[in-house]
């Protein structure tokens, strides 16, 4: 009887991996998908305002029933005044100013280049919890000195895409200022995601609910879009005379809907394999970026695109590959404390 169990238990655990491994690539291709279309509507001249608000929006209700069946135990008694300021600031940076800063630099740049971006995530948390003490880093530890190197390599990448991105020979540099100015804004959108993810991690201590910060975040991140709209325009204009009113709809649906059920799933791979693994798939994105975009918006795949390209991927893996063995570091020996697990 042992036997079958074993066995039951084994093949359990090989479908569930399975299930994981198929729904990360699903997720990436998704994704890839969803910002070549993103670029199209950007095309249209829609406000950046009004995707943000509607997409924030749509996420809050359709990941608002997920955590009320699943995390409703986590829920705190009582919001503290600390918790309410810390999920303001991830509401706006998260939200609102992150999101501002990724759609100007798609518009700016292409859907490839937007995805292969946050790959630097990584490696930026590592140097601002290093330079804030978040993180105990010795030189002498093989562990630290990868993740430096990588850094340094997936930043080195994301340089190289910013100034070779229109050249098809290794010695060209592209002319284009909107491209580089857009690939600043992506740049500045990461480095803010990295605080906004540092931030989340000591929220998550007073409110371990992932999916309800989402959604939480979700809400106050579309009404403090309203808001800046308001104060920036003079107006709260949340409607598109470039589109339909149902046009707009359906986007903002397909949009929330997209973002709402990558993050619950990506949220349960974490759970289930670590976040180490769920990092790791990144990449597939930008690649199915880079094909669907060449296939359908005739965007050249040029040398320094994919140079750069490469360079982030191999960074990203070296800081990815050195925060997984910190794990397997006996107790007794010195090594760095990991701020996001």
């Amino acid at each position: 009887m042992a036997k079958y169990v074993m066995s039951f238990d084994s093949d359990g655990a090989a479908l569930e991996q399975l299930y994981v491994v198929a729904g990360l690539i699903a997720v990436q291709v998704i994704l890839a998908v969803y910002g070549v279309l993103i670029y199209g509507i950007l095309a249209t001249g829609l406000s950046l305002f009004v995707l943000i608000f509607y997409g924030s929006l749509v996420s809050f209700v359709l990941l608002l029933p997920f955590s009320f069946c699943c995390e409703r135990s986590k829920w705190p008694r009582r919001f503290s005044p600390t918790l309410l300021a810390q999920l303001l600031f991830i509401s706006f940076g998260g939200v609102t100013a992150f999101q501002s800063l990724m759609l100007l630099g798609i518009r700016n740049t292409s859907p490839a280049i937007a995805s292969a971006m946050p790959n630097l995530a990584p490696g930026i948390i590592f140097t601002i919890a290093w330079i804030f003490g978040f993180e105990k880093v010795s030189l002498r530890c093989t562990y630290s000195r990868v993740k430096i190197m990588g850094t340094i390599v997936c930043l080195g990448g994301a340089l190289m895409m910013s100034f070779l991105q229109g050249s098809t020979l290794p010695h060209g540099l592209s002319p284009d200022a909107d491209k580089t100015l857009g690939c600043i804004y992506l740049l500045s959108a990461v480095v803010l995601l990295a605080c906004v993810m540092i931030l989340q991690t000591a929220a998550l201590k007073e409110l371990p609910a992932p999916v309800t910060m989402c959604a939480i975040t979700s809400l106050m991140g579309a009404l403090l879009t309203g808001l800046v709209q308001l104060l920036r325009e003079g107006k709260l204009d949340l409607k598109s005379d470039l589109l339909p009113l149902s046009s707009l709809i359906f986007y903002a649906l397909a949009g929330g809907a997209v973002n709402g059920l990558c993050v619950v799933f990506q949220t349960w791979a974490v759970k289930k394999r670590g976040p180490v693994l769920v990092s790791m798939f990144s990449p597939i994105g930008t690649v199915c970026s880079l094909i669907v975009s060449a296939m359908t918006l005739g965007e050249r795949i040029t040398l320094g695109s994919l140079l750069g390209m490469f360079f982030m991927f191999m960074g990203l893996y070296f800081v990815l590959w050195a925060k997984n063995g910190e794990e397997y570091i006996p107790e007794d020996q010195e090594k760095e404390k990991p701020l996001l697990g």
